[in-house]
């Protein structure tokens, strides 16, 4: 996530080409920062790679989507350009010190679910407050779906996340068959 570095997409690399090997037909990762190098992730498979929930934004763009993540500073403009998104997409982090963000970077094994919930509500709010006119949110890091629901219910908008995105596309792929 900060540590911008091509070298570390190797592993991804090897393990996208094993499972294709054992008949994958489609590649998803789990992390939203991933779509830095969407384009060259994709060039290394045969069979579609979806690298983030962030490659929904171009497709979401009628509806101004705004974006939460769990580190505001790291989801740069380079890796909305690579999700093939407005750089200028309006982003709001979960709050700095938080126990979701300390659980989520730290690798800690407990996490208090009311806290949690709270946080991610709280960054949509400040997400619609900061940036009139959203129509629409998407949660870039895989760890924000279960709070997708609450998230809708106060801010009054949809809210997308990864698993839309995989089941839209693999819903085309299967079209195309």
């Amino acid at each position: 996530m900060r540590e911008a570095d091509q070298a570390l997409l190797a592993p991804f690399i090897d393990a996208g080409r094993a499972l294709v090997r054992d008949g994958a037909a489609a590649l998803t990762t789990s992390c939203g920062f991933l779509a830095r190098w969407q384009d060259e992730l994709q060039a290394a498979f045969d069979v579609p790679l979806w690298s983030s929930s962030l490659l929904l934004l171009p497709e979401l763009a009628h509806r101004r989507p705004g974006v939460i993540t769990v580190d505001a500073a790291a989801l740069d403009a380079a890796v909305l350009r690579g999700a093939g998104a407005d750089p200028a997409t309006p982003v709001e982090g979960l709050a700095c010190g938080s126990a979701l963000v300390r659980t989520l970077l730290e690798d800690r094994a407990e996490l208090d679910l009311v806290d949690a919930e709270r946080t991610v509500v709280e960054a949509a709010r400040r997400l619609c407050e900061r940036h009139a006119g959203i129509g629409a949110i998407v949660l870039e890091c895989t760890n924000l779906p279960p709070y997708a629901a609450a998230v809708a219910r106060s801010a009054g908008l949809p809210v997308h996340h990864l698993l839309d995105l995989v089941h839209a596309r693999w819903r085309r792929l299967g079209a195309r068959s």
